[in-house]
């Protein structure tokens, strides 16, 4: 949700602050703001207000200075307004915050300045707290104001006696640092400073950064000095811009099928699925007698797509579950569970909770994740990194079919290892996985035919998705496309439950979009179908080319694999059809009103 920048080098920060800024854009945001140290006045001047970075460029054109922290906010406590946006100044402390302080109106009142205070925020609580804590030893009044909070946190602190020095600490909420010849930046994110260098490490919890435009040191509470663990950028991020495509939506949708064949192709060895360069070793399956997958919205459909392949070919029970419910429905977990914690970010809070959970609880874990050293691949027993690389776009793509794709092989590796599929069956299988990036792009290459259908689209209040089979939690993610970036209500039905109650919505011209690519299923579907049009409904197929018949009229034809390898290219063919109606309707597609790419709060 909200994101931290920061710098202090040999250059005007200004420049650096807003760029980052607008890298960060695509976590959601509603306001912006920046701090500059200013040499002259000898203290941070803030600049903010509600709105979008470039409101913020045209307030910021005179400012100087080489040392900076900045902040796109999402409105949590108090609504949008300048005086909510970030930094926030209090005495001689200036703050960046993401996260949430639980105990900030006892705080407030302790403090005594509620009637000092320019905003409704838990952050500029924080900003007196420190102040007030401050007698001339930075680290020692942050840490002794963050023993004092309760919550999740990541601060950027500057004091106006301290000079061309930034301070940052958190707990859960991320911040990452990296360094070159022209100084030092910080960020909440590595997208926002990775370009000025490939080398980066993650902020450890609890630890106090002390940032000057030579260098940095880390210490724990105690005073000890933390080396901190480096990690390296694995993709470039030169090509993370939108290139020639209007969005980054599109440009992440045509990137399927070379993300997915390098996900799938450097986890295969001699025909099997081998997770060596996951560093994960056989036992965590051998031992494994359930499984339960925590995750939240995009993340969750890929899991309900690995629980019907795991329990159907691998007879393993699999539990999928909403990772904002999981510590409070008392799952059944022990020391032969494997968790799997499914995440684009890594960041997750939710998530991060449940994994937490889980550990605590005897469980072994496993997370599918997108970005190295993020929250949720530390919290981990094991992780398994999804080669997506940056997705921009708020509404997920090429994350979830790369995850997707994990499963896929995680289910080979249990099959083979429970004796589930010989050496036959899994090289079959594993050879059928490796089809799945060119049927990818068989979609991709006849997008035009999916833009044509998009059109009958534009003007609907509601949509509904029916299917069977793997087809039904394919449609899920289906279905938050379409909602999330066309705002056009709709909703996937299993399509044997449509009797019980939900055809009651189907009335004249509603375009329902089914789904047939199960070949066990495809008789029961047509008589769906058939439900649907006797009540005027405008149906839209997307039919596996090879179940095409006299009973179907088909829309949409797709790739020819095995019922257990169509949910993807099934997907990205729904994906083409969000997009083509949200650009159609001139909308935001990769920034959707109320939405935020990585969730930090609860």
């Amino acid at each position: 949700m909200c994101g931290i920048i920061g710098y202090t080098g040999y250059s005007e920060a200004r420049g650096i602050l807003l760029k980052g800024l607008k890298v960060l854009e695509y976590r959601g945001y509603d306001s912006a703001g920046i701090a500059v140290y200013h040499p002259s006045f000898k203290e941070c001047l803030v600049t903010k207000c509600a709105g979008r970075v470039e409101n913020l460029m045209e307030k910021t054109a005179d400012v100087k200075g080489s040392t900076g922290i900045g902040h796109t906010r999402w409105a949590t406590h108090g609504g949008v307004c300048d005086d909510n946006s970030h930094p926030h100044k209090f005495g001689s402390v200036t703050v960046v915050h993401n996260g949430i302080i639980e105990n900030y109106e006892a705080l407030r009142g302790a403090l005594g300045v509620a009637d000092k205070l320019k905003s409704q925020t838990d952050s500029e609580v924080v900003a007196a707290l420190i102040d007030r804590s401050f007698k001339g030893d930075p680290e020692k009044a942050i840490i002794d104001s963050v023993k004092k909070l309760t919550g999740t946190f990541a601060l950027g602190i500057m004091f106006d006696e301290i000079p061309n020095t930034i301070f940052a600490v958190r707990n859960v909420s991320p911040i990452v640092c990296c360094q070159n010849n022209d100084g030092v930046y910080i960020a909440s994110d590595i997208m926002a400073i990775g370009e000025y260098s490939e080398d980066y490490f993650v902020l450890p919890e609890l630890t106090v950064a002390k940032i000057t435009k030579d260098g940095y040191t880390l210490s724990d509470f105690k005073g000890n000095e933390v080396q901190p663990d480096m990690l390296k950028l694995d993709w470039d991020i030169k090509n993370s811009g939108k290139g020639s495509f209007p969005f980054f939506m599109e440009k992440e949708i045509m990137e399927q099928p070379e993300v997915i064949k390098k996900t799938i192709d450097g986890r295969i060895s001699d025909g099997l699925p081998c997770f060596e360069k996951d560093s994960i070793d056989d036992s965590l399956f051998e031992n494994c007698k359930n499984i339960s997958v925590i995750a939240c919205g995009t993340a969750m459909h890929a899991g309900l797509v690995g629980k019907s392949l795991i329990e159907n070919i691998c007879s393993i029970p699999v539990s999928v579950h909403m990772a904002s419910e999981y510590i409070y429905c008392n799952p059944i977990i022990d020391e032969n569970t494997v968790v799997i914690c499914v995440s684009q970010s890594g960041e997750t809070i939710d998530s991060l909770e449940a994994l937490k959970y889980a550990k605590k609880n005897g469980a072994k874990t496993l997370s599918i994740v997108n970005v190295r050293g993020s929250s949720i691949a530390r919290e981990s027993d094991n992780v398994i990194y999804t080669d997506a690389g940056p997705e921009i776009a708020v509404a997920s793509t090429k994350a979830y079919t790369t995850q997707v794709s994990v499963f896929y092989l995680l289910t080979a590796k249990l099959a083979y290892i429970k004796g589930a599929l010989n050496l036959e069956g899994v090289t079959n299988f594993i050879n059928q996985l490796k089809k799945v990036p060119d049927a990818v792009r068989e979609v991709l290459e006849r997008r035009g035919e999916i833009h044509h259908l998009s059109k009958s689209m534009l003007t609907a209040d509601d949509t509904f998705m029916i299917g069977r089979g793997l087809d039904y939690p394919a449609l899920l993610e289906a279905s938050l496309k379409l909602k999330e970036i066309s705002y056009i209500h709709c909703e996937a039905f299993a399509s044997g439950e449509l009797k019980h109650g939900t055809i009651a919505l189907i009335t004249e011209k509603t375009p329902v979009i089914a789904l047939v690519t199960q070949q066990k299923l495809v008789s029961k579907q047509v008589s769906n179908i058939r439900e649907v049009e006797s009540r005027g409904a405008k149906v839209i197929s997307f039919v596996r080319t090879d179940l095409e018949n006299d009973d179907i009229e088909c829309s949409f034809t797709l790739p020819c694999l095995e019922d257990e390898f169509m949910p993807i290219p099934a997907v990205v063919s729904l994906q083409l059809l969000a997009y083509y109606v949200s650009s159609d309707k001139g909308l935001d597609v990769d920034k959707p009103r109320n939405l935020a790419k990585v969730v930090t709060v609860e």
